[in-house]
């Protein structure tokens, strides 16, 4: 992400809107919708309330709502509630992720998934 390029919502921000572009990092509170086509960072202590939709998506902070991007990164601080579509998933060990999730190819293109099928051992 280019720094001089991106939107900031700065940790004393407390924001309510929507928010469109390209790159965005969010260090405040957020209420709204979000799109953007590339990429969102969201620092630990944000906290984010919002339909979102973007290419890649980093979360260190708090979030909750409907989330959709190509490929999500979840950090070690990371606490996520709401409906996550995503067609790639990263969790670090201690992120907290609560809901439903859609996760593969077909969870952002709308085609059906397969059926998952599990292997007893």
């Amino acid at each position: 992400m280019d720094a001089e390029k991106m939107t900031l919502v700065d940790a004393a921000a407390d924001f309510e809107g929507k928010l469109t572009g390209k790159d965005a990092r969010i260090q405040g509170r957020f209420k709204g919708d979000i799109q953007l086509t590339g990429r969102l960072h969201l620092v630990e202590g944000c906290k984010v309330d919002a339909k979102l939709k973007a290419d890649t998506i980093e979360i260190a902070g708090e979030f909750q709502g409907e989330l959709v991007a190509r490929s999500l990164i979840l950090l070690e601080k990371a606490k996520v509630s709401g409906t996550v579509t995503a067609q790639a998933i990263a969790v670090k060990e201690g992120a907290q992720l609560n809901g439903a999730v859609q996760a593969g190819k077909s969870a952002v293109t709308g085609v059906p998934a397969p059926p998952a099928t599990v292997a007893a051992g």
